[in-house]
């Protein structure tokens, strides 16, 4: 199993899987707002193949704002969504892909990342939802569910307020 980018040909192979993984009314979901209009960041847009070819996961990047204090916009990332094929849950496929995601996402200088899910999951990559707790995203979200993570150390202590899409053009040229 290896980690690649996501290509045109696997479009429908993502359509497909978070369509069974997160079910037709995932787009009414507040972080989904966020994506609207603004395209996933190249480079960690990423499949997880067999050898062969074969699709076993994805798991996608999205850039969002959050102004500080003194009005800077950090480098912050939104992760999700990632699914894995149902067959291939709890085998690790859903590790090397947040492994390997976040460590590009270091590599190409983002400063945090955000996301929706279950901290006891998510935690052992180190997300934490205390720091994400000055911040607000734009639509109902279960806040416990609501977790940060730095890549850049105090980063998430220098902003709060709401989470913002980024203008589309932003994704492609970061």
């Amino acid at each position: 199993m290896h980690v690649v980018n996501e290509a045109p040909h696997h479009a429908d192979l993502i359509e497909d899987l978070l369509e069974v993984a997160f079910g037709p009314d995932r787009h009414q979901k507040t972080v989904y707002r966020l994506r609207e209009g603004v395209a996933a960041i190249p480079g960690l847009s990423l499949v997880a193949e067999t050898e062969d070819g074969g699709f076993r996961g994805t798991l996608r990047f999205w850039p969002v704002h959050i102004r500080t204090a003194t009005g800077k916009m950090e480098k912050i990332l939104l992760l999700g969504p990632i699914a894995v094929e149902s067959g291939l849950r709890n085998t690790g496929v859903g590790t090397l892909l947040m492994t390997e995601g976040l460590a590009r996402a270091k590599a190409m200088g983002w400063d945090a990342v955000l996301l929706v899910g279950d901290e006891p999951y998510y935690s052992r990559f180190g997300f934490k939802r205390s720091l994400a707790e000055g911040l607000q995203l734009p639509g109902p979200v279960d806040v416990n569910r609501f977790l940060g993570l730095e890549l850049k150390d105090g980063v998430l202590n220098s902003v709060s307020g709401m989470v913002e899409p980024a203008v589309p053009a932003y994704g492609a040229s970061v």
